[in-house]
């Protein structure tokens, strides 16, 4: 009887796995312990600010669209988040490439383009109308070293060694593929390249900010080293975030060929 059972779940697995993927069939038949496997697992049960879907144990959250655009803009940001003490932090030099990866109406991409006077920032984004914004400012403000890039939900569209370093302040969190996008990034990132994460402390209960949009500092390690980047160092020279800076490293090279 016990044989009969395990010739079914063996069944059942190949069959799931060939319905999912083809291409793993024969894996599935070779290693019948082992069940399909996703880096995401999906739930019908999950916070209201979430979309359901999980990476590493945590839940991603919603996207804030561009229709909330004016809240990145908002004049109390910079006494709230202090945006120009995150630039100082950056340690940028004047040739450095940056990557804004979800760059939204380019608050932070046009604090940074006039210290890069032979470098640029590429304000990366996935809804095109933010893109457009950017562009307005463009015009506005008479900064041509900001170029948009429109993104894709998996791919942050940037050439393979083009950028020094790649931020994100308060975006991570809502990346709906982040070991993908990961990937493409630590891929663009020249070697020796760093990823910059601003993220609202999760630690914190008393941040009054919702729940899935924070981030502990062991979280954010744990998927960054999932894609082979090294922490550097975390200043917490902010009011309410962490600054968390990572390096590509070799190891990241072989992760994502």
């Amino acid at each position: 009887m016990s044989n009969f059972l395990h010739f079914i779940v063996t069944l059942v697995v190949i069959l799931s796995c060939s319905l999912l993927n083809p291409s793993l069939t024969a894996q599935a038949a070779t290693m019948v312990t082992e069940p399909c496997r996703s880096v995401y697992e999906q739930r019908l049960i999950h916070s209201p600010d979430g979309i359901g879907k999980y990476y590493m144990g945590r839940e991603i959250a919603q996207v804030m669209g561009y229709t909330g655009a004016g809240w990145l803009e908002r004049p109390s940001r910079e006494g709230e988040e202090q945006p120009s003490q995150v630039v100082s932090l950056l340690n940028l030099k004047p040739n450095d490439v940056v990557a804004d990866i979800g760059a939204g109406t380019g608050y932070l991409s046009f604090r940074i383009a006039p210290l890069l006077t032979t470098g640029k920032v590429l304000a990366v984004d996935v809804q095109p109308e933010m893109l457009e914004i950017i562009e307005l400012f463009k015009k506005e403000k008479n900064i041509t070293n900001v170029e948009p890039v429109l993104a894709t939900f998996t791919d942050p569209n940037l050439p393979s060694e083009s950028i020094d370093l790649a931020l994100m302040v308060d975006a991570y969190h809502e990346l709906e593929y982040p070991q993908e996008v990961m990937q493409g990034i630590v891929k663009a990132l020249k070697p020796g390249g760093r990823v910059v994460l601003v993220e609202y402390r999760g630690e914190n209960p008393f941040i009054m900010i919702k729940g899935l949009h924070k981030m502990t500092q062991k979280q954010v390690r744990k998927e960054m080293q999932a894609v082979g980047l090294v922490w550097r160092e975390t200043k917490n020279l902010l009011p309410q975030q962490h600054l968390m800076v990572f390096e590509k490293s070799d190891s990241s090279n072989l992760l994502t060929k």
